[in-house]
């Protein structure tokens, strides 16, 4: 299990890294859009290079940090309907979701957008708008964001039957509840030690 760890602390490193960092391209992407309304405004042009940078942008950020997004527990969940289960089956549930619903996606996603990008690449595609971008960034970007979800899954996966083995405490970043589901959480975990 410790080398399955030692990988996992790793995944978590990058995509931290990787996420951080693309939200500093949420910046850029502010800048080019009020530069490019000012221009349009005062000079009354425009250049569908500067919308489409935009977009790339703004996609960038959203492809870049959906990993990190699953490793801070950030992503939508339902804990209205599993916040009154024992915190062993949310751990089973969360495992179940990742090992049967969430890698087998990532890795349709990773797959199929490969040979999307490598098109893109190889022909040099362009945007069909005047004065439009090329669109391989656009499409690594896909590309890329599958990649890193799918290493980030596996390292919930290792983290997750870690947790369940009893190997190591829980890492899963807690949120701010409202008072009567943190009641709920408490008065289920101090049930579940109870048992134990």
């Amino acid at each position: 299990m410790a080398p399955l760890l030692k990988l996992s602390r790793a995944i978590d490193a990058v995509t931290g890294f990787i996420g951080r960092s693309a939200s500093w391209l949420i910046l850029v992407a502010v800048l080019v859009s009020a530069g490019n309304a000012t221009i349009r405004k005062v000079f009354d042009t425009s250049s569908n290079a500067w919308l489409e940078l935009q977009w790339y942008l703004y996609g960038a950020v959203f492809m870049m940090a959906t990993a990190y997004t699953l490793q801070r527990n950030e992503h939508v969940r339902i804990d209205i309907a599993t916040s009154g289960l024992s915190k062993k089956t949310r751990d089973w549930i969360d495992l179940f979701g990742h090992v049967f619903f969430l890698l087998p996606f990532c890795g349709i996603m990773v797959w199929l957008s490969w040979s999307f990008m490598t098109r893109s690449i190889r022909s040099g595609e362009v945007s069909i708008n005047a004065g439009g971008l090329v669109l391989w960034p656009a499409k690594t970007m896909i590309f890329l964001g599958f990649a890193l979800l799918t290493a980030q899954a596996v390292s919930e996966i290792i983290k997750r039957v870690a947790v369940i083995a009893g190997k190591i405490e829980d890492p899963t970043v807690k949120h701010d509840l409202p008072p009567i589901v943190e009641e709920l959480e408490s008065a289920a975990d101090l049930d579940e030690r109870r048992k134990a």
